[in-house]
Order: C-alpha cells, then sequence, then structure tokens
C-alpha cells in the first residue's frame, strides 16, 4: 500500500514523464529543461526527448535494454529507423520508406553553367532558405589555418545559386589535394573573397537593402559550422536567420552537454546516405545534406502543430547558431 501510494504522489513531467516527490523539483525542471515542440517524441507513448540519440535509445537502438521495451517492440514492428515516425501498419511503413531514404546527390558536371539559375531562382521571388557550403586549404607555415578556397549556395531545390574557387588573402601552404582536389591554378584567376561574400550576400539579401528590413525577404542561412564558415569569408550575418544544423539540439550528441555531431554522421543516421568517404569532396555534396537536415527537421515541427509558413522567432531560437542557448518561452 506505501509503495502504490508514494507512486501515485509523485509529480510526472507531462514532457519526459520524469517524476519527482515534490512539486517544487517539477517546477524547476519544467523551468530548465527547455521542453517544446521542437524536442523528438516518441511515436508511441509520446515522450519528448533531448535529442535523436536520446530518441534513438528509448526505442532500443544499439542498447542492451530499451529504456520502454513497448515503445522498442512496436517500433520495430512498424517504425522508420531514419526519422524514427512510427506507422500504423507494414503497408504505410513501406510506403513511407521509399520516400524517406534519400540518395546522394548527383554533383552537376557543370555547375558553372548553373549558376545561371541564380538570376532565374535566387535573387527574385520569396524568402526561403539557401545553404552555404565551403571548402577550406591550410594556410599559415604548419598549414593548419583553415582558409576558404571554394564556395557553393544552393536553394531549397538543391540548385547552385552560386559556386566558385575563391582566391584567399593570404597564401596557402597546404592544399589538401586529397580531399579538397583543389590545385594552385585553380586559384590564379579565382575571384577574391570579397568578391565572393559579396555575391554571396546579394543573394541573401534577396533585392533588400538591409537584413532587418520590414518586408522580411532575406533568406534563411542553412549550414553546418555556420560560425567556421562566416569566418573564413570574412562575413557576418544576423542570428535569427542562421539555421546552423551542427547547433540545433535535436540533432547534437546526447551527454551531459549537448555537443556538436558531424554533418557525415548526421546525413547517414537521418538521411540514409554517405558523404564524404573517401576521394575529393565538393561543397555541393554538404549544402544540400545541410538543406536536406534542415528540411526534415522542418517537417518534424510541423508535425506538431505548426504552420509550414512561419518559420517564426520560437523556431529561430529553438534552431539557434552556435553559443546561443535554446529559449524557455516556447
Amino acid at each position: 500500500m506505501d509503495n502504490s501510494s508514494d507512486a501515485h504522489s509523485r509529480h510526472r513531467c507531462a514532457a519526459c514523464y520524469r517524476q519527482f516527490n515534490r512539486m517544487e523539483h517539477l517546477v524547476e525542471h519544467m523551468r530548465t529543461s527547455h521542453h517544446s515542440r521542437h524536442e523528438p517524441r516518441c511515436g508511441v507513448c509520446g515522450k519528448h526527448c533531448r535529442s535523436l540519440d536520446a530518441l534513438r535509445d528509448h526505442l532500443g537502438f544499439g542498447a542492451s535494454l530499451p529504456s520502454k521495451p513497448a515503445c522498442a517492440t512496436a517500433f520495430q514492428a512498424h517504425g522508420c529507423p531514419l526519422c524514427l515516425a512510427v506507422f500504423p501498419t507494414s503497408a504505410a511503413l513501406r510506403a513511407h520508406c521509399a520516400a524517406c531514404k534519400l540518395s546522394r546527390a548527383p554533383i552537376p558536371s557543370s555547375v558553372q553553367s548553373l549558376t545561371r539559375t541564380m538570376s532565374r531562382m535566387g535573387v527574385r521571388g520569396g524568402g526561403g532558405a539557401v545553404a552555404l557550403g565551403c571548402k577550406m586549404v591550410g594556410g599559415g607555415s604548419d598549414g593548419t589555418l583553415d582558409v576558404c578556397a571554394r564556395v557553393c549556395v544552393v536553394d531549397e531545390h538543391e540548385a547552385i545559386l552560386y559556386e566558385s574557387f575563391v582566391k584567399p588573402l593570404i597564401p596557402v601552404t597546404h592544399y589538401r589535394y586529397e580531399s579538397t582536389g583543389i590545385r594552385p591554378e585553380h586559384l590564379r584567376d579565382a575571384p577574391t573573397v570579397k568578391q565572393a561574400t559579396r555575391r554571396i550576400q546579394d543573394i541573401l539579401l534577396n533585392g533588400e537593402q538591409s537584413y532587418y528590413s520590414s518586408r522580411g525577404a532575406a533568406r534563411l542561412l542553412v549550414g553546418h559550422g555556420l560560425e567556421h564558415d562566416l569566418d573564413a569569408l570574412g562575413m557576418d550575418y544576423p542570428a535569427h536567420l542562421r539555421r546552423d544544423t551542427a547547433a540545433y539540439p535535436p540533432l547534437m550528441k546526447t551527454s551531459a552537454r549537448l555537443m556538436s555531431n558531424s554533418l557525415r554522421y548526421l546525413t547517414r543516421s537521418c538521411l540514409g546516405y554517405d558523404i564524404q568517404t573517401g576521394g575529393h569532396h565538393h561543397p555541393y555534396d554538404d549544402c544540400v545534406a545541410a538543406m536536406r537536415l534542415y528540411k526534415r527537421m522542418r517537417a518534424m515541427r510541423d508535425q506538431h502543430g505548426r504552420s509550414k509558413d512561419n518559420d517564426d522567432d520560437c523556431t529561430a531560437k529553438a534552431f539557434p547558431s552556435i553559443g546561443l542557448q535554446v529559449s524557455t518561452s516556447e
């Protein structure tokens, strides 16, 4: 009787189902846990998890004992291993999986010809999102300083808006050819960093004079490790317009302190294909992977009642750039 009475008297968090003996402990937990609709949720019991890795543990991925065997059993029967959604029938799961697992986007054979799409798709029209990816070569006496030598920008449809080699401001001491494929002749007549930055800013501004214009046509900037890429380009971009897949809590590692996962790991675990597996790496691959991750996370939020056309301030706070804390107001 006493044990049953204690169990019923405990206070349970409605999001993560943790239980507390005292109401003030539950209140403190809710104040500090940042539970929001952006957190991944178990499709069986509805529990909020801190990250996709935590949800995988809850469902028994790679764990000897799942945190809730009933959820693991249901997921094994009708669950998608990529987006972690659960479906009512095997037929529904099969239909979903055919579209959920993506293939690697083919790198265009002539990327320069596709930059013409910028005038048709990139600058005119509404806001939307673009993804940025950079490839670095080595600078400094030991070649360990990251210097941008190639840049790519794609739209939400994976069309290239801008792609170019970039001439660094400082001498290159290590071209890292094995992974970048970049040679000295590629940079000899390339635009300077300032010229490339100006083109990228034109795409991001989307006809606006300022990022803070009342019309709100400036584009969202998607990427993985955006702070690093923007520093290499000598650019700044408002935090409320950044969507960094390296700093989005549901995509980060589960630990006492959230840490970033690599883009390669996220592409494999969430999209179902491999990038950066050997040979020369094109920044187009990184742009497409980051954009697909962003769109997948956006779709997961849509499932919990968010308007598809309203990427509002709450979204910006829960999809922070590096160094920003998730808001508690959602």
